[in-house]
C-alpha cells in the first residue's frame, strides 16, 4: 500500500457523483420517501450533507432546521443561516431549549457543576477539555472541567468518571432533543433524515447513539473529516463555515473538537487514523508525516482506544434470532 499525505486526496466531482446516486437512491427507492430533512448546525459536515442533499433531490425537496439552545454559540446560528440561504431551501429556526429542560432541567446540571466548582454561579460557562499535545509528549488521558467567570477568571477542576458521565449525558440531551424536532419534521413531510457523521468521528466515537448518530441515512460515513473538507471546497460552502474551527457546541464555554476528544490537530489526524485503520506500521507512518514514532504509537494507542471504549456507539440493538425464539 502506498501511505503518504496524498493517500486522503478524493476526485470530488467523482465522490460526488457517488454519494449523490446513493441519497437519492436511498430517499427515492428503499425509504420511497419524497425528500430530506438535514440539521444545520453551522459546522463543515451538516453545509456539505446538505448541498448534496439539495443536487440529490432538488432543493424544493429539502428542508433544513437550525436547532439552537440558551448555550449555543450564536456563531453557528449566524452561519449555519447564512448556508442555508446560500443554499436557497426552506428552513426554520426553532429554539430547543424547553425540549431540553423538560427532560433534565439546566438548574439540576448547574446544581451538579456548583458541587465541583463552587464559585460557579450566575454569568459562569464552562466546558470540558483534553491534553492536545498527544503528538509532542506522553500525558495522562483525563478530562478537565473549565469554568469561566463573567470577569474571566477560569477555574479547572479534573473530573472524575461519574462526573464526566453525568456532565455530558446532560449535553447528549440536547444532541437528541434536536432528532426528536428532525424526525417529526420529516414525518410530518414525508421526508428522510440525513445524517452528518463522518468517518472520523464513527470510528473513534465521536458521536451521540440515537443523537447525531440516529438518522436514516449516513452520505459522509465513508468520508474522512478532510475528505468533507475537500467536498465542501467543490460544492461551495460558505467561506466562514469551512474556515472555523470544528466544534461539538454543546457547552456554553466555546471549544473545539481537538480541545473536547480528538487530541490531535485535522491535518494530521486523518492521515494518522487511515494509517491505524489500515494496517500501516509505524516506521512508514512516522516517515511519511514527519513525525517520530513515539508519536505514532501514541496516535494508534489513543485510537485503539477510543475504538474500544465507544464500540457500544456501534452496535446495533441485540436480539434473539427468530429461528431459536420459536424453536
Amino acid at each position: 500500500m502506498d501511505f503518504g499525505p496524498d493517500v486522503l486526496k478524493i476526485d470530488t466531482e467523482k465522490a460526488t457523483d457517488q454519494i449523490v446516486g446513493f441519497m437519492r437512491d436511498q430517499v427515492k427507492t428503499v425509504y420511497r420517501r419524497s425528500g430530506i430533512v438535514v440539521g444545520l448546525s453551522g459546522g463543515i459536515d451538516s453545509a456539505v450533507t446538505a448541498e448534496l442533499a439539495c443536487l440529490a433531490v432538488g432543493r424544493d425537496s429539502v428542508t433544513a432546521l437550525i436547532l439552537p439552545e440558551r448555550e449555543s454559540n450564536p456563531v453557528s446560528l449566524s452561519y449555519a443561516k447564512a448556508q442555508a440561504e446560500k443554499m436557497g431551501v426552506a428552513y426554520r429556526v426553532q429554539d430547543i431549549t424547553a425540549t431540553v429542560d423538560s427532560v433534565m432541567p439546566y438548574a439540576k446540571r448547574d446544581e451538579y457543576i456548583r458541587s465541583l466548582v463552587g464559585d460557579y454561579g450566575e454569568g459562569c460557562r464552562y466546558n470540558i477539555t483534553l491534553p492536545t499535545d498527544l503528538l509532542e509528549r506522553s500525558s495522562l488521558t483525563f478530562y478537565v472541567l473549565q469554568v469561566q467567570a463573567p470577569d474571566g477568571t477560569t477555574h479547572r477542576k479534573r473530573l472524575g468518571a461519574e462526573a464526566f458521565r453525568f456532565i455530558t449525558a446532560f449535553a447528549n440531551i440536547k444532541i437528541r432533543s434536536r432528532m426528536v424536532h428532525l424526525y417529526h419534521e420529516a414525518e410530518r413531510l414525508g421526508y428522510v433524515v440525513a445524517g452528518t457523521t463522518n468517518r472520523t468521528e464513527y470510528l473513534l466515537g465521536d458521536f451521540c447513539k440515537y443523537g447525531d448518530g440516529g438518522t436514516d441515512i449516513e452520505p459522509l460515513a465513508h468520508l474522512y473529516k478532510n475528505q468533507v473538507y475537500q467536498l465542501a471546497g467543490s460544492l461551495g460552502v460558505v467561506p466562514e463555515i469551512v474556515n472555523r474551527a470544528p466544534s461539538p457546541d454543546t457547552f456554553s464555554l466555546p471549544v473545539t473538537d481537538q480541545e473536547f476528544f480528538f487530541r490531535i490537530p485535522f491535518d494530521r489526524l486523518d492521515h494518522l487514523l487511515y494509517a491505524w485503520e489500515h494496517g500501516v506500521g509505524v516506521p512508514e507512518t512516522a516517515s511519511a508525516l514527519g513525525l517520530g514514532h513515539d508519536a505514532v504509537k501514541r496516535a494508534f494507542t489513543d485510537f485503539t482506544t477510543k475504538n474500544r471504549a465507544t464500540a457500544h456507539l456501534r452496535q446495533m440493538p441485540g436480539s434473539i434470532p427468530y429461528e431459536i425464539a420459536v424453536d
